[in-house]
């Protein structure tokens, strides 16, 4: 990038000789090459590449313009160039140079939660050794994580001032542009103090927060070794940044938000010279004067001059584990004690921590944070800061101006009042924390020697020979909680938690209000498990997940076909019983006893001998005894269709087409039968109507004829023995004797024949 640089002086100046032009000599050149300025009062131009080599001097009215042409570095913005600023919820939602960092911070363990870590750690050692050996350890594992959660809460409910300092200064506790880009639905960052400079430890800008606007200041803590040495590590410098943005909000009215978070006032030699206490003074004199509400949230450690000179609001609010001093505790203990390893007795007597400064009315209320500090859950911490500025700012822009300050004045007024033995209790609490009093004392060395023991019975259990059978739900639910654990891991590797943790939050907040899940986070959730589907391969455990998968869809297909098999055979003995109801059914049996004293007494030896009445009794008995099994069947829940038997007409059929059939070979093997058909056919065409009693005679010869030779060649003791067998079913085809001569009639072949 090029930047042209334009010197104008009110004495005249001689250049080099072969630099030096007049406008008059100039003026032959192109226009794209010619620099214009209609400022200077030259109808010409100065080409480009001549500033390039080196300076050109110009008269006119005893001054002197001198143009030089640089190479400087292009500043890099962090939007693009073609942005559309019409575009609504677009690229220019938020301005600022703050970024998502592209690695995920390093987990820092503090001193005293070391000893919980160490125990988690054994706990996992201990379930991996269960799951190797295929022994069921999990109502152990699961009461010892029980433990732990109750140990790591109280050791969160009963948190030492000194520890709540370490949890303050936490290298990952979110900072003040981490808290603003999740609450703030747009966010334009501010920059100088317009005096040359722009303190980069302290961030100013316009944001809105639920449609309301906000001059949002705050101390900027580095997130890493880089950044906190370009933000100086929060210390501001006595420059007027700060001051700036309290007038420029007070000239436009916009309520104030500032977030307390820095360890103080940059305290070098320079910014002494520069004059801190100064800057510091008349930042709390501009405030005190300000015509509009003004809310202070300290986010991390509030120290000192650095804190207090964006501190002077109307209401001064803590987050659960920070801290506001006047000194370290470092530095009173090397003060008083002369040694820092007194802070735990420094931090104690300064009474810092947000509890202790409620009391004291310093602090107006306490937000609370999950459980392991603001870095265990930025999100939801920074949702708590947005719900204390809300019901904040919804009181104090009640006011009018003249409230306003004489509310903030009446804050600072009585701080410093105190009556010994009357504990005073904060006011407000937004969303603090209920201690709860179920949580057993359970201390680190009795967890310690729990999991101990339990590891000594996993071991125990490994040698031994016999190792306990699991059922199938045990089996089914063992694998379960292996899958979602490789489900939570892959989760993890793909970085997929973050988002299934907030999503669970917005889900379980809808249930907790008894809301419907609206479509909107439905969407959400689906989009999620379709990118979670997409990234799941490339998960380091993929392979291992995927088999357990498989393993355990074959468990839950076995387990549903031994309920399905345990299922039928229930209804088969439910069926059993009803059927059994059936035919000891009095009515029935009676009918049925009767029916055999009946066959009995006609003195037959088969069921082809017995009376077509008898027959008839049977298939309607028959009938009577399938229709109650039907109602059975029906009443039991199933879909019952009855078939017809068809057993006799299929052996008709069968008799008809080998009588067709033979009739068939006969008139093709015999030229003798084969010429009476011609003869006969020959009659039957000659006759004209009604045919005379001579021509009927020679017709009926020649049928009988014709009848007598097809009875002589058709062999008829198979067909007779078809006939027999099909007269001897009679509740097969549910036909009687003479129905069934109907079917087979003595006249069937001639009708063949004749056809």
């Amino acid at each position: 990038m090029y930047c042209v640089i334009l010197l104008i002086c009110g004495t005249e100046f001689e250049g080099e000789p072969n630099m030096a032009a007049s406008s008059a000599s100039l003026a032959g050149g192109s226009a794209s090459d010619l620099l214009r300025s209609s400022s200077s009062g030259f109808s010409g131009g100065v080409p480009l590449r001549t500033l390039g080599k080196g300076r050109l001097v110009l008269k006119k009215r005893d001054f002197t313009v001198a143009a030089k042409l640089r190479k400087v570095k292009m500043h890099e913005y962090p939007w693009s160039g073609n942005i559309d600023p019409n575009v609504k919820g677009g690229i220019l939602s938020h301005l600022s140079h703050f970024k998502p960092l592209k690695e995920k911070p390093k987990t820092v363990t503090l001193p005293f939660e070391k000893p919980l870590l160490d125990l988690q750690k054994k706990i996992i050692d201990v379930q991996n050794m269960a799951n190797e050996t295929g022994l069921d350890f999990s109502d152990q594992i699961h009461s010892l994580e029980y433990k732990y959660q109750q140990a790591l809460k109280d050791l969160y409910a009963h948190l030492t001032p000194i520890q709540r300092v370490a949890i303050a200064r936490h290298p990952n506790r979110p900072t003040f542009l981490d808290h603003v880009f999740n609450i703030t639905e747009k966010f334009i960052e501010l920059h100088g103090d317009r005096a040359g400079y722009d303190d980069p430890a302290i961030v100013t800008g316009l944001g809105t927060i639920d449609g309301r606007r906000y001059m949002l200041i705050g101390h900027q803590k580095g997130r890493n070794t880089k950044e906190n040495i370009h933000r100086n590590f929060g210390m501001p410098t006595p420059h007027g940044k700060a001051l700036r943005m309290f007038k420029y909000a007070d000239h436009h009215g916009f309520p104030i938000v500032t977030f307390i978070d820095t360890p103080g006032a940059y305290a070098d030699l320079k910014s002494e010279e520069l004059g801190q206490g100064e800057a510091i003074a008349q930042n709390l004199r501009t405030m005190f004067g300000l015509k509009v509400p003004i809310l202070s949230i300290v986010i991390g450690e509030g120290g000192s001059g650095g804190a207090l000179a964006i501190g002077c609001a109307n209401k001064l609010l803590m987050l659960e584990n920070s801290v506001f001093y006047v000194a370290s505790p470092e530095a009173c203990a090397a003060i008083l004690w002369r040694s820092s390893k007194a802070a735990p007795q420094a931090a104690e007597r300064l009474k810092i921590t947000a509890p202790d400064l409620c009391k004291l009315d310093i602090a107006d209320g306490i937000i609370s944070e999950p459980l392991g500090g603001a870095h265990a859950d930025p999100e939801s911490t920074s949702q708590q800061i947005k719900i204390a500025i809300n019901e904040t700012m919804d009181e104090l822009t009640k006011m009018n101006t003249e409230e306003i300050l004489k509310h903030r004045m009446l804050k600072y007024r009585k701080i410093g009042k105190f009556q010994e033995g009357i504990p005073i209790g904060p006011e407000i609490s937004f969303n603090m924390k209920k201690r709860d009093l179920s949580i057993a004392n359970i201390s680190d060395g009795e967890l310690e020697i729990e999991v101990e023991k339990l590891k000594q019975q996993v071991l125990e259990a490994k040698k031994s020979s016999d190792p306990p059978i699991l059922d199938l739900d045990e089996m089914i639910k063992q694998l379960e909680r292996e899958v979602n654990k490789e489900y939570s891991e892959a989760a993890k590797a793909t970085g997929f938690t973050d988002k299934i943790l907030k999503l669970q939050e917005q889900v379980s907040k809808a249930n907790a209000d008894n809301q419907p899940i609206d479509q909107l986070l439905k969407d959400e959730i689906e989009k999620l498990r379709v990118e979670f589907e997409q990234q799941l391969s490339a998960a380091p455990n993929y392979d291992r997940l995927q088999k357990n998968i498989n393993y355990l869809k074959e468990l839950s297909k076995a387990k549903h076909l031994s309920h399905a098999n345990k299922d039928a055979d229930t209804f088969k003995q439910e069926l059993k019983k009803k059927v059994d109801v059936v035919f000891k059914n009095s009515r029935i049996r009676e009918k049925c006893e009767a029916l055999k004293a009946e066959i009995e007494g006609a003195g037959v030896s088969s069921a082809s001998d017995l009376d077509d009445e008898l027959k008839k009794k049977i298939i309607e008995f028959r009938k009577e005894v399938d229709s109650e099994l039907v109602n059975v069947l029906e009443l039991a829940g199933l879909d019952v269709v009855v078939k017809q038997d068809t057993a006799n007409e299929s052996g008709l059929e069968e008799l008809n087409e080998e009588i067709k059939k033979q009739i068939e070979n006969v008139v093709n093997s015999s030229e003798d039968i084969k010429s009476k058909i011609l003869l006969l056919k020959s009659e039957v065409a000659k006759v004209r109507g009604t045919p005379d009693s001579e021509t009927k005679n020679r017709i009926d010869a020649l049928v009988q004829e014709i009848k007598k030779s097809l009875a002589e060649a058709i062999d008829s003791s198979s067909l007779k023995d078809q006939y027999e067998n099909l007269v001897s079913e009679p509740a097969g085809g549910n036909l009687t004797n003479e129905e069934l001569r109907e079917k087979v009639g003595a006249n069937h072949t001639i009708g063949s024949a004749n056809a």
